[in-house]
């Protein structure tokens, strides 16, 4: 029996790429270089299924030429990278790996959280530049986390994840906005409030959690970033579109808030050159689900979807055009 043909776009854990070779015929990236359009159009008419990350901009113009293709296994969670419903026309499953990244997510956003407040960036520059002199009573006074108020937007499980941590882990108090009602967050005392604006005002710290693409697009717009607390932190590992870069810098410049925790940007890999220079600016390379552990686990789903769909039933983690 013929077996599927598969284009895989980036270089995946070598645990997982072997498995995909033990049953299909597998194209591999093995330079690992990005796809760019021509190259995304020849693999939907190559392929039987493309097996895509967010570095691949699903576009309506590419997918509208989509020929042999039927499944997108999209490697990650988040598919603002993908026109769902040109996807759609085309004949188009998506699939995606949610639940499995969770925890890794979390946890940078909770390494952000913690670098920002204090300065842990600031300070291994200086250390790397030969520049510290030794310790000072004033040197790089940052800021307490213990105690203070989370505020989440998006309270889906990786939102939870941090919640959780920053509750139990550091005795935070938890205000939240998510776009329907959550009857149980699992955190005491955890307040669901009514708007963006509320959750702003009243937070220490805000880390996003909500998907990007579509009304979330600059969800974090200048006048919301006027809403924070002067001392307040933006933390952002969600989708680097929910913040509006130009805005951010400029408050960060101004002193309009503390400080602000980036994993993820909105034009990546480029990032706001007024960023670059900012030192109450934490910048990551979009690290959020980078173990080893996650990232075969997410390569393993989108094995489970794969093989799910070829059997003629419906993958478990299909994605659907709203």
């Amino acid at each position: 029996m013929t077996k599927p043909r598969i284009i895989v776009t980036r270089r995946w854990p070598e645990k997982v790429e072997n498995e995909l070779k033990s049953f299909t015929d597998a194209a591999l990236n093995e330079t690992d270089e990005v796809f760019g359009p021509e190259r995304l159009k020849a693999a939907l008419k190559e392929a039987d299924a493309v097996l895509c990350t967010v570095t691949d901009a699903m576009t309506a113009d590419i997918l509208a030429e989509a020929t042999q293709a039927k499944l997108l296994g999209n490697f990650g969670v988040g598919v603002n990278h993908i026109d769902l419903k040109a996807a759609d026309e085309a004949g188009l499953t998506v699939t995606n790996t949610p639940g499995v990244l969770t925890d890794a997510t979390a946890d940078i956003a909770m390494t952000l959280l913690l670098m920002a407040a204090r300065r842990a960036g600031e300070g291994e520059r200086m250390v790397r530049a030969h520049a510290w002199s030794g310790w000072g009573p004033t040197q790089l006074l940052g800021t307490a986390v213990s105690g203070k108020t989370l505020g989440i937007i998006g309270m889906g499980r990786i939102g939870r994840a941090m919640a959780h941590r920053c509750h139990f882990g550091f005795g935070m108090d938890i205000v939240f906005y998510n776009r329907s009602p959550v009857s149980n967050s699992g955190i005491p005392g955890a307040r669901q409030l009514a708007t963006v604006e509320d959750v702003l005002q009243a937070s220490d710290f805000v880390s996003l959690h909500c998907p990007g693409g579509g009304a979330n697009r600059h969800l974090i717009n200048a006048d919301r970033l006027q809403a924070m607390k002067p001392t307040a932190f933006l933390i952002n590992t969600a989708r680097g579109d929910v913040v509006d870069e130009a805005a951010l810098a400029s408050a960060l410049k101004a002193g309009a808030i503390g400080g602000a925790g980036l994993d993820v940007f909105e034009q990546e890999p480029a990032v706001h050159p007024d960023l670059l220079g900012l030192e109450n600016a934490v910048l990551l390379p979009h690290l959020g689900s980078a173990t080893r552990e996650t990232r075969v686990a997410m390569g393993e789903l989108v094995i489970k979807n794969l093989k799910a769909f070829l059997n003629g039933e419906t993958p478990p983690n299909q994605v659907r055009a709203s």
